[in-house]
C-alpha cells in the first residue's frame, strides 16, 4: 500500500470514527463499538482537530458534545462517508455482477402469487442471487427497510412517512366479503355505507387493510363496529364464510379463499388499495437489488398478468 492508499485508509477510518463518536457523545462507548482502544480514538480525533485548525466537541461533565464547528462536520462527514460506500458497493457489483443477497419483506397474502411471480421471473435471468423473505404487518415492514433490516419491501397502503421511496406496482380493486347467504351476496357491487350496521372481521391496527377499512368507513360517514381481529388475511376469509361478519378485502379469485364466500365489487369513492414497492433512497442499493427493484417495477405495466395476489 501507498503512502497516498494509507493516507485515504486512515481518513475514512477517521470518518467513522468521528461520526461514533457524535453519536454515542462518549469516548469509552465509542471505541467499545469501533473495537478499538481508546488511545487509539483520542489520537484520531486529535488528528481531525489539528487539521481543522478547531476542536470540534466541548467536554461537559465526563461527556463529549459537538459545538457549532462539530455540527457542520458532522453532516458533511456523513455524506461523504455514505458516498464512500456507495462507491464500494458500486465496486464489488462490478466484481461479481450476477452474485448477492436481497432482504424483501411484504405482506403475508402477496406471499401465495405475487412474490412468487416476481422472485421466479426474476431469479430465471439471475440465478445466482439468493433471497432473504419475511412477511409481516404493513407498518412493521415499514420499520424494517428503515432500520436496514430489509433492503425493499411490497406493501399497501403507501407508508405516511416521506422516509421511504415509493414505486406504484399495480392497483387492486377491494371488494366487501360477505357470507355466500348474506343479502348483500348477489350484487354487482355495493357501496360500504351499506354495511355501517355488520359486524366487522379485520386485521390487527398495525396492518395495512386494517387502515384502508379505517380510512374508507370514515369516508362513508361510520365507525366500523369490529367483532374479530386476526393477523392472516386468509383467516379473515375464513370467518366471514362461518357467518361471524363481513369484511374489506382485495378482490380476489385466489383458490385459497375458503368456500362459502363471495366477494363483492365495491362501488364509490375509492375502491381501491395501491400496491407498491418501497427502499431507503439514502442508503447505497446493491446491484442485485437496485435490478430486482427495476425489474418489480417492469413487471407492474403487466399488472393483471404479473401482480396477482
Amino acid at each position: 500500500m501507498t503512502a497516498g492508499d494509507k493516507a485515504a485508509a486512515s481518513s475514512a477510518d477517521d470518518l467513522v470514527r468521528f461520526i461514533t463518536l457524535a453519536e454515542t457523545a462518549h469516548m469509552t462507548d465509542a471505541a467499545a463499538l469501533l473495537h478499538i482502544s481508546q488511545p487509539t480514538l483520542s489520537r484520531s480525533l486529535a488528528r481531525m482537530e489539528t487539521d481543522l485548525g478547531t476542536p470540534l466537541f466541548d467536554r461537559r461533565h465526563g461527556r463529549l458534545v459537538l459545538n457549532a464547528s462539530g455540527e457542520i462536520y458532522l453532516d458533511h462527514a456523513r455524506r461523504a462517508h455514505a458516498e464512500l460506500e456507495a462507491a464500494r458497493a458500486q465496486i464489488a457489483d462490478l466484481k461479481n455482477p450476477s452474485q448477492g443477497t436481497i432482504r424483501l419483506a411484504f405482506l403475508h397474502s402477496f406471499g401465495v402469487a405475487m412474490v412468487p411471480q416476481l422472485v421466479s421471473a426474476f431469479r430465471a435471468c439471475e440465478p445466482r442471487v439468493t433471497f432473504e423473505l419475511s412477511q409481516f404487518a404493513a407498518g412493521t415492514i415499514t420499520d424494517l427497510v428503515l432500520a436496514d433490516e430489509a433492503d425493499l419491501a411490497i406493501v399497501s397502503p403507501r407508508p405516511t412517512t416521506s422516509a421511504v421511496a415509493w414505486q406504484l406496482l399495480t392497483v387492486q380493486r377491494l371488494a366487501l366479503a360477505v357470507p355466500s347467504g348474506h343479502p348483500l351476496a348477489n350484487r354487482s357491487s355495493v357501496h360500504l355505507s351499506e354495511a355501517s350496521d355488520a359486524d366487522f372481521i379485520t386485521m390487527h391496527p398495525e396492518y395495512g387493510l386494517r387502515r384502508i377499512l379505517e380510512e374508507r368507513c370514515a369516508a362513508a360517514g361510520f365507525r366500523p363496529r369490529i367483532a374479530f381481529e386476526s393477523s392472516e388475511s386468509f383467516t379473515v376469509a375464513g370467518l366471514v364464510a362461518a357467518g361471524l361478519g363481513v369484511a374489506l378485502l382485495p378482490m380476489d379469485r385466489n383458490p385459497l379463499l375458503p368456500s362459502g364466500l363471495t366477494l363483492v365489487p365495491m362501488a364509490g369513492p375509492a375502491p381501491t388499495r395501491e400496491v407498491g414497492i418501497i427502499w431507503r433512497p439514502d442508503v447505497a442499493l446493491p446491484r442485485a437489488v437496485r435490478s430486482f427493484r427495476d425489474h418489480a417495477i417492469e413487471q407492474s405495466d403487466r399488472p393483471g398478468e404479473a401482480l396477482t395476489s
